[in-house]
């Protein structure tokens, strides 16, 4: 698990606000430096604007929807004001029903909600191979979540990264220190209109 700077209630005392990533291999980072991922390059865009937060990488590879469910709690011992959620390529990858994966990620949504954290949502594609019709309700299923609970959403987490060989690692999977960059600027708009005003 990439729990970098966690410090759990540490940010409380300081009055600092904390956002938590949560997701997967594309949020830990694999195959990049601690400091490179994403939630490390908005760590670094938040300080040079002014904003007092503290960015929680929560990612751990492999993870799917149900395994983000179960660290729900885990994640909530931060006090998180905000939550970028990007799970669900794992669950696509392995042929999940988008059903499913929509069941996991309302939940995990409505438990940082009532928690009073507010909820951005990154949505995920697939490779076309997966076939038209699984590739489609999978799609849809990440702004149907958003519709839902009210939150925001980044239509795609990779939006300019996937399939980018100068920005993604030999496995064509994974993005490079580039990569990561590129999706923590796309995420930047959708995230700050979720922060606390600069003092």
């Amino acid at each position: 698990m990439s729990v970098a700077s966690l410090g759990f209630g540490a940010g409380a005392a300081r009055g600092e606000g904390v956002v938590v990533a949560l997701g997967d291999s594309l949020t830990a980072g694999l195959g990049v430096a601690a400091d490179e991922t994403f939630p490390a390059r908005l760590q670094a865009r938040l300080r040079a604007e002014g904003y007092d937060y503290r960015v929680v990488n929560a990612g751990v590879s492999g993870d799917t929807t149900a395994g983000g469910l179960r660290r729900v709690d885990w994640a909530l011992r931060a006090h998180p004001d905000v939550v970028i959620v990007a799970l669900g390529a794992n669950d696509g990858l392995r042929g999940q029903s988008p059903p499913a994966i929509r069941a996991n990620l309302e939940e995990i949504v409505a438990r940082f909600q009532a928690a009073g954290a507010r909820v951005l949502l990154a949505g995920m594609r697939l490779p076309p191979n997966y076939g038209a019709e699984y590739t489609r309700e999978f799609e849809a299923l990440f702004p149907a979540v958003a519709r839902r609970a009210k939150i925001a959403l980044v239509p795609f987490l990779l939006d300019g990264v996937a399939a980018d060989p100068r920005l993604n690692q030999a496995d064509g999977i994974h993005p490079t220190a580039a990569g990561q960059q590129m999706i923590a600027d796309r995420l930047w708009p959708h995230l700050r209109p979720l922060l606390r005003p600069v003092k």
